[in-house]
């Protein structure tokens, strides 16, 4: 394989090589691993062009629309970007980073859709809890869940974008907060730790977590409650961000955080099917440049632990945003600041069911408006369907 490879080569050198027969995915890794081997390949299909202007002939392939895909996440956050930017508010906003202590890794990883769910919860909670006690408010959140370190190892935490202020609980006016400080990180931190920590023992007590391998001996009640008590010990990590200069800042954090993926093809610098070498950054070295080069096993093997699970929804709103009864919140809060709701943005043209694209404007090549649809081409092999549709 060539240098600067994509995501899909590595891939579909894996699923066409040895690497595939010593692999353990589940299921549902393996499923998402073919979706993104086949996007923009022959094996989706695709849509034949021909220019009537210069009589260029194109075949562009489909893509997979996966949400694991680094090659389809850009354009489905610009489409999310333009529904969320009518939410905007004229008020500061800040950004805060909730952590899980790598002490829970190997329980999270048998568990992933229940932790993941709490880590959501404890956080929300959290923020809303301050939001009430501190500002005698409710805040609007928008949560952003990221599993993976910059080396594809587990780190599981939370991005949230949170209103300086909110509306009074009496719902008579804006309260603000200070354009500079939202809420103590310490004091955030504790909250956190002690509501993640209680809702994690009653999943436990509810026997709603699985125990296998490794971590068998947790099933028991006297080892599993020494795992609490151990992360219980040290300061978990609430991180505050300087907050952002306005609206149109906040608009362009989220546009690289929301659709982010594990790694993106930009990262990757070499492949030769046996090893994958990428870039990263070290933060412990104070965010050095590096490079890593991990066996082809390996490197999909900490990519397919970044896949999240069926139907988990990766980004979910709370407060002000909450999706119920949300334009009736948001038209109350700018009432309450003096500002008109702002223009419905233009509606771009839907793209057809499946994985099938809109078909481009101009022709690549002479750049005429000259460009027809010959014919749609069928699968390559369609023998097993790789494409797939998840929610984010």
């Amino acid at each position: 394989m060539s240098s600067s490879p994509t995501l899909g080569q590595v891939l579909r050198t894996v699923i066409a090589g040895p690497a595939s027969a010593t692999l353990r995915l589940s299921p549902h890794q393996w499923k998402t691993v073919r979706a993104l081997a086949a996007c923009r390949t022959a094996a989706l299909g695709g849509q034949l062009f021909y220019c009537a202007a210069c009589g260029h002939e194109q075949f562009v392939a489909h893509s997979c629309r996966n949400r694991h895909c680094p090659q389809c996440q850009g354009a489905r956050a610009v489409d999310w970007l333009q529904q969320q930017e009518s939410a905007l508010l004229p008020v500061p906003y800040f950004h805060l980073v909730f952590t899980l202590p790598h002490a829970l890794n190997p329980l999270i990883r048998q568990n992933r859709k229940a932790l993941f769910t709490l880590l959501f919860g404890a956080a929300s909670q959290t923020l809303l809890e301050f939001g009430r006690g501190r500002l005698q408010a409710r805040l609007g959140i928008t949560a952003v869940l990221h599993t993976w370190s910059q080396t594809l190892l587990d780190h599981y935490h939370l991005h949230c974008i949170v209103t300086g202020g909110g509306v009074a609980l009496d719902g008579a006016r804006w309260v603000p907060s200070s354009s500079h400080f939202l809420f103590p990180v310490r004091a955030l931190s504790r909250l956190f730790r002690g509501k993640y920590l209680a809702a994690l023992k009653s999943l436990y007590d509810r026997g709603q977590l699985e125990f296998q391998g490794q971590i068998e001996s947790l099933a028991r009640p006297e080892q599993f409650a020494l795992l609490p008590r151990q992360v219980a010990k040290r300061e978990w990590v609430v991180y505050a961000k300087r907050p952002f200069a306005g609206p149109k800042e906040v608009l362009g954090y989220l546009s690289r955080y929301t659709h982010r993926v594990a790694i993106s093809n930009r990262r990757l610098i070499q492949a030769d099917g046996q090893h994958v070498t990428f870039a990263y950054k070290d933060y412990a070295a104070g965010a050095q440049h590096k490079t890593m080069t991990l066996s082809i096993q390996e490197f999909v093997r900490r990519f397919c632990l970044h896949v999240l699970p069926e139907r988990f929804v990766k980004i979910r709103h709370y407060g002000l945003l909450g999706n119920r009864k949300r334009q009736e919140r948001l038209e109350q809060a700018r009432q309450l600041l003096g500002v008109a709701r702002p223009p419905a943005p233009e509606t771009a043209p839907l793209a057809p069911p499946g994985n099938f694209e809109l078909p481009p404007v101009r022709c690549p090549f002479c750049q005429q408006p000259a460009w027809l649809l010959l014919g749609e081409i069928a699968p390559r092999r369609a023998a097993r369907p790789v494409a797939v549709l998840d929610s984010s």
